[in-house]
C-alpha cells in the first residue's frame, strides 16, 4: 500500500468555505472514485489554514488510474474550478509504509 498526502494551504478566512464546498460537492465523487479515504484534517497548531487529506492505494499505477478517472468527471472539474480561488498553495507526497507500520 502507498499513502498519498495532499496539502492545501488556504487563503486566510477561507477554510470554512473550502470545507463546506468539499462536503457538498467534492466528498462523494472523490470517495466513490478514489476509494480509500484515510482521513481529512484541518491544522490547529503550526501552519494554519492547511487542509490535509490522505488516500490509500495498492500501487502507484492504481493511484494514477483512479486520479485519471476522477479528472474525467465533469462534476469534479466544476468542483475544482469552484475551490481553486480559495487555495494559496498545494503540495503532494507519496508515502510508503515501513515494514512495522500498522498501515501496509
Amino acid at each position: 500500500m502507498i499513502v498519498e498526502e495532499r496539502n492545501y494551504t488556504l487563503k486566510p478566512g477561507k477554510a470554512g468555505e473550502f470545507m463546506a464546498l468539499y462536503q457538498q460537492r467534492g466528498l462523494e465523487i472523490q470517495t466513490r472514485i478514489l476509494g480509500n479515504l484515510i482521513g481529512y484534517f484541518l491544522s490547529e497548531i503550526g501552519d494554519l489554514n492547511v487542509a490535509v487529506h490522505m488516500w490509500g492505494y495498492d500501487t502507484l499505477e492504481e493511484r494514477t488510474r483512479r486520479r485519471n478517472l476522477l479528472m474525467q468527471e465533469e462534476e469534479w472539474r466544476g468542483y475544482v474550478a469552484a475551490v481553486t480561488p480559495l487555495i494559496d498553495r498545494m503540495s503532494n507526497r507519496i508515502l510508503v509504509p515501513t515494514v512495522f507500520s500498522p498501515i501496509r
